[in-house]
């Protein structure tokens, strides 16, 4: 019997693999390669691989994801999780939880049964060695697993000691920046122990399995599951770095990036359409040295992991970015997802990048054994960029309503990191006590703060638990979290076209492909979650779903056949 690798492109379809091992009564595969195109919708896979009339004359500008939609299964009604943001998005679909089960919210949120870090965070979390005490009653902190827990977020190694100019990944975690936790002795919590579930990767390397993840920030370590030490090689070159050149790195396009493409935008590798290609093309390279059997740099041979993948931002990037005094426009041209051209080229660089590891898969002669899966940790919203509103432009947002009732971390008006506040609010008061005031605050300015749904109570706890301490409450729970009218971003940028985080469509709805080829071609239109992927690569490699505490608990199951 022929022994089967699992290529999951993005996150979303493993079970396809199930699918293919029952239909040719072959092995259950063993290799799966998971990316996410961050902002992928639905309708983006949809319009690119059928071509838009209004644009590249017609001719689909993803040759490469329609070619693997001709032996695919797409699922046109996937969604993430709720919060869609990038940290809950991803975990939910390693793990098989959404953020009840996970206790992730989004990677800037809030713990009341920890304490500050030992030192503040890069991005403003405060904190001090005498801010936690071992054993005594926690005061509750703000929680950060993003680029400000690294020793220098300033530099794409994210300071690492003594690491190359491109390396550095869980070495850049600062431990003194992590909250801590009062009831194991102020002991740091590394981002892997963060969440309440285990992992996919964790599964996976008990049972032998060879395990690597590339992604945007250190923290996203995190994938590893309970206690670390289940990635064998961990790659994350911090995405928010300033931009720097990178010697012997040219994108799929033939763009050299060993001087800077666009050096009139480097305060990091969001804030250009170029620049963003080079950085993800680090990954690409990643993963083309995996899938080669060697480590992500290529310095070592090793193996082609039974489980590896990454992250593209470029996407999200041409998504979202406004660049003035450029004649290079991103976002969308219309409600229908017709890309404007700062876009389309992000779409066309990421079908490029995975037309070369097709290839290196074709090369190393295990095209028949790979699976391919392609999604999304969160979607973006508005498509439709007319209806954008920055709303500090034009009123106001739910935490700045709520600024007295706030923790100062979390307070608009306070010296910390500030709110959770995209296009959507996530509040945690400073007193519970307070919850009611503070929704007839928001009900008395749902017009001045472009309020669409506000949950908090029974509407909230049914979905994300009673916000307390334990045992009667859960401490990273909620107390309202609200979702902005469609197209409502609370910011005061001129810098982006949209968002995500919220429970939109355009947040929630992203692409889900499935190919190999011994899968026939199909779409299925049942609605389905991100979160089935964990069950559905566990099945396909041959490995209990149930040891998924996100499967125990919730009942997850595998993706639909």
């Amino acid at each position: 019997m022929l022994r089967k690798s699992l290529v999951i492109l993005s996150l979303a379809a493993s079970f396809a693999v199930s699918a293919i091992a029952q239909s040719s009564n072959q092995e259950p595969v063993h290799h799966v390669l998971l990316i996410s195109i961050d902002g992928m919708h639905a309708v983006d896979y949809l319009n690119c691989a059928k071509g838009v009339p209004s644009i590249n004359n017609g001719v689909p500008y993803c040759p490469n994801l329609k070619k693997l939609g001709y032996t695919g299964i797409n699922y046109v009604s996937a969604s993430t999780s709720r919060p869609s943001d990038s940290f809950p998005g991803l975990e939910s679909i390693i793990s098989g939880a959404t953020p009840r089960t996970m206790g992730v919210y989004y990677d800037v949120a809030y713990d009341r049964s920890l304490d500050p870090p030992a030192a503040t965070t890069g991005n403003g979390v405060a904190g001090g060695p005498g801010l936690c005490t071992s054993g005594a009653a926690p005061t509750g902190t703000r929680t950060e697993y993003e680029e400000g827990i690294e020793f220098d977020q300033s530099k794409l190694n994210g300071g690492a000691p003594g690491a190359a100019l491109t390396e550095g990944g869980i070495a850049s975690i600062d431990p003194m920046k992590l909250p801590r936790d009062p009831a194991k002795g102020c002991a740091p919590v590394w981002p892997w122990d963060f969440p309440r579930t285990n992992t996919i990767f964790s599964i996976i390397h008990a049972a032998g399995g060879y395990t690597a993840w590339s992604d945007k920030h250190a923290a996203y370590s995190s994938v590893a599951g309970p206690g670390g030490g289940s990635l064998n090689d961990y790659y994350a070159p911090e995405i928010n770095s300033a931009v720097v050149a990178l010697p012997g790195v040219t994108t799929p396009e033939g763009i050299s990036c060993a001087s800077i493409p666009d050096p009139a935008h480097t305060a990091d590798w969001t804030s250009s359409f170029v620049n963003v290609k080079c950085y993800d093309t680090l990954k690409v390279h990643a993963i083309l040295n995996e899938i080669a059997g060697k480590n992500h740099n290529g310095s070592k041979t090793t193996k082609v992991p039974t489980i590896f993948g990454m992250n593209f931002q470029a996407v999200s990037i041409g998504q979202k970015l406004i660049l003035k005094n450029s004649a290079t426009v991103g976002g969308y041209l219309d409600a229908t997802g017709t890309p404007a051209p700062g876009l389309l080229s992000e779409i066309q660089f990421v079908d490029d990048s995975i037309g070369e590891m097709v290839d290196e898969i074709n090369s190393q002669g295990i095209a028949s054994d790979t699976l391919i899966i392609i999604t999304a940790k969160h979607g973006q919203s508005p498509i439709d960029t007319s209806h954008y509103v920055a709303q500090l432009n034009v009123g106001t947002s739910p935490a700045t309503l709520l600024a007295s009732l706030l923790p100062d971390s979390e307070s608009p008006l306070g010296s910390g990191i500030g709110p959770t506040e995209d296009d959507v609010s996530v509040i945690w008061l400073a007193n519970s006590a307070n919850t009611a005031a503070a929704v007839a605050t928001l009900e008395e300015n749902t017009v001045q703060a472009g309020i669409g749904e506000i949950f908090y109570g029974p509407s909230l706890a049914i979905n994300y638990g009673t916000p307390g301490l334990a045992p009667n409450g859960d401490p990273r729970s909620p107390d309202i979290i609200v979702t902005s009218n469609v197209g409502v971003t609370y910011s005061g940028s001129s810098k982006k076209h949209a968002e995500h985080g919220g429970f939109a469509h355009d947040d929630t709805n992203v692409m889900l492909l499935v190919s190999n080829p011994n899968i026939k071609p199909r779409t299925i239109h049942a609605d389905v979650q991100t979160s089935q992927v964990a069950p559905t690569i566990l099945q396909s490699l041959g490995l209990d779903p149930i040891k998924l505490d996100g499967v125990q608990r919730e009942g997850t199951p595998v993706l639909p056949q």
